[in-house]
């Protein structure tokens, strides 16, 4: 199946970078969101990351305007039904993304392809949402989706092997990514070993071995990570991170996903990361380091 237009629920921080993405790559995209706000704000948000881009000369003003002209930002779900694919992207919440499955599924002939950007929710339990499950699927894309050129295609239990093909065919030869298969897995790969390295980094900061900057320095500086483990929490959103690690801890019931202290002290006082402006370190309103 050719897919040349693609629906994305949801105009938050990965629903921002996922359109921009697939506009870059040539495709159509109608970005929903629930408000007129929020859409307003997505659309900002998208701009300013062009704008970044092209004063970095990796981009024209004229390339700028032909992929925002590709968003099609609107309130109806209804310009879902003429997508080959809808990625659903909304907050990590199981009866959120239920309701939104079921309303999708309304709209989306049984063909069209419903996909999931859970990084830590059961993929079966999704698509039990759907009238048709065997056209569910996770496509876990990492933050932030334009450098990241990894995606974890996700299988439910009831996920075809079309569906599955069709899928991995689009990341790899449409919008060239790494597609790797999971199956479903709370966490999947990169979240559960991901959030284990966030938690333990919070472990070493509480017991005073290393101050934060000095920990992300070490992990930075010594094993070429892009950013260290604080850095990269305040960049998911403490909230997801303890969210995904809260998750993890439920269903495996294991003391090393248990979330540290440190972590839900700083979400119960909304220091969130760069999305609020400060977290283990400080951000400006374009979420560039302070």
């Amino acid at each position: 199946m050719s897919i040349k237009k693609v629906g994305v629920v949801g105009a938050g921080t990965m629903g921002q970078g996922i359109a921009e993405m697939l506009a870059s790559k040539g495709l159509d995209v109608h970005l929903i969101e629930i408000s007129e706000e929020r859409l307003t704000y997505g659309r900002q948000m998208i701009e300013l990351s062009l704008d970044k881009q092209i004063e970095k000369w990796a981009l024209t003003q004229a390339e700028k305007k032909l992929i925002m002209n590709r968003i099609h930002m609107t309130l109806s779900y209804d310009a879902l039904a003429e997508c080959e694919l809808v990625i659903e992207t909304i907050t990590e919440d199981l009866e959120s993304k239920k309701a939104v499955i079921s309303q999708i599924d309304d709209i989306c002939g049984a063909e069209i392809i419903l996909a999931s950007n859970t990084s830590t929710l059961s993929l079966t339990e999704l698509a039990s949402a759907s009238a048709h499950p065997e056209r569910v699927i996770g496509l876990h894309f990492i933050y932030p989706v334009l450098k990241i050129d990894l995606v974890e295609i996700v299988r439910g239990l009831k996920t075809s092997e079309d569906t599955f093909a069709s899928t991995k065919h689009f990341v790899e030869e449409i919008i060239h990514k790494k597609g790797v298969m999971v199956f479903e897995s709370p966490g999947f790969v990169t979240s559960r070993l991901i959030c284990l390295f966030i938690n333990e980094a919070l472990h070493v900061l509480e017991e005073g071995v290393a101050s934060a900057e000095d920990i992300d320095s070490a992990m930075r500086v010594g094993y070429s990570f892009q950013h260290g483990p604080f850095e990269m929490a305040d960049r998911f959103g403490l909230d997801s991170v303890l969210a995904a690690l809260d998750r993890m801890f439920r269903e495996y019931g294991e003391l090393k996903y248990r979330p540290s202290i440190v972590l839900k002290k700083m979400v119960r006082a909304g220091q969130l990361g760069a999305k609020t402006g400060v977290g283990f370190f400080k951000y400006d309103k374009e979420g560039d380091r302070i």
